[in-house]
């Protein structure tokens, strides 16, 4: 749908600058007045979508893990939803990706989707959905400093950030009893870790191009994560209906529309802007904890939180000031 959306705006200025008149006509003027609000409304309903939905996928994830072990219901999610776009893309008339694209997407959706995202599924047995949710808040700090990798390191202003943003890590991992279950605590370590490496390194690897790329690494990560589960002979799915209807918002609204949303964005808005969710994603899971699922949060996790958010902030600000 973006895609036909920008294709229309460009035929329609091109059209009125082979007019050859400085003013377009009332016609044109209108069709571009009538094509620039809805772009501007689909920048506000992504961002809307980014910040309420993928924020709300923790505790979706938490109600899910009734009826599902972590790494089925991840396995789960990811092979319906990367099928679906997958087929729909490919009826499109979208090309197959080659097999040098396949092992780009694979490294991608391993490290993403099997790491990341699989690991907070799996820190979310024994860590609030609000924690999990600050602890990948951590994620562009880790990407500023893998991107150090390929030759990018980050400048003073992106350091302090850093250093101030691990301190909110330090100290999230220092309260809010985590270490009481050392596995969830360790997974939710690394899962920023593995989800911002797979971002710094999907920059440098052969990859599908558009929404094709996370269908096939949706596709090779759920793989991979019933392989996972198999081999840790996780329990077979119970399910509930409540982690079913959870297990579908995820596939619908997490996997699907998020990802196209943040897809739109990317191309039509500023880096620092479609971004932005990082900075908001941890209070409205925090928040949705509280009042959902009578979660808490303690002191030393708020000035967690605020240091988190502060040094990313920071790291956005040097990067694009160094743009």
């Amino acid at each position: 749908m973006s895609k036909s959306y920008d294709m229309s705006s460009s035929t329609s200025s091109s059209d009125c600058s082979e007019t050859g008149i400085g003013t377009p006509t009332p016609e044109l003027a209108t069709t571009a007045i009538a094509q620039a609000k809805p772009g501007r409304w689909r920048v506000l309903l992504s961002l809307f979508a980014l910040y309420t939905i993928w924020g709300s996928t923790y505790l979706a994830m938490r109600i899910a893990l009734v009826g599902f072990a972590p790494f089925w219901m991840a396995a789960v999610r990811f092979l319906v939803a990367g099928g679906i776009l997958y087929l729909v893309l490919r009826l499109r008339g979208a090309p197959r990706p080659t097999r040098a694209q396949w092992i780009g997407a694979g490294i991608v959706g391993i490290l993403l989707l099997a790491g990341g995202n699989a690991g907070v599924a799996f820190a979310e047995q024994w860590v609030a959905s609000g924690l999990a949710a600050l602890g990948l808040a951590a994620i562009p700090l880790w990407t500023a400093l893998f991107a150090g990798l390929w030759g990018r390191w980050p400048n003073r202003l992106e350091w302090c950030g850093l250093g101030i943003g691990f301190i909110g890590v330090i100290l999230l991992n220092a309260g809010n009893n985590m270490w009481a279950s050392p596995p969830g605590a360790i997974a939710l370590l690394l899962a920023p870790i593995c989800w911002a490496l797979g971002s710094a390194w999907s920059q440098h690897l052969k990859l599908p191009g558009g929404l094709m790329s996370s269908a096939s690494e949706m596709l090779v990560g759920g793989a991979v994560l019933v392989v996972i589960s198999l081999g840790l002979r996780e329990p077979l799915p119970a399910p509930t209906v409540p982690s079913l209807l959870a297990i579908g918002f995820l596939i619908v609204f997490g996997s699907l529309i998020a990802f196209s949303a943040y897809g739109y964005l990317l191309r039509n808005v500023r880096p620092a802007l479609a971004t932005s969710y990082a900075y908001v994603n941890p209070m409205v899971a925090v928040g949705l904890g509280i009042l959902l699922d009578g979660e808490h949060i303690t002191l030393l996790g708020l000035l967690a939180m605020l240091a988190i958010i502060a040094g990313v902030c920071l790291v956005s600000f040097a990067r694009e000031a160094r743009r």
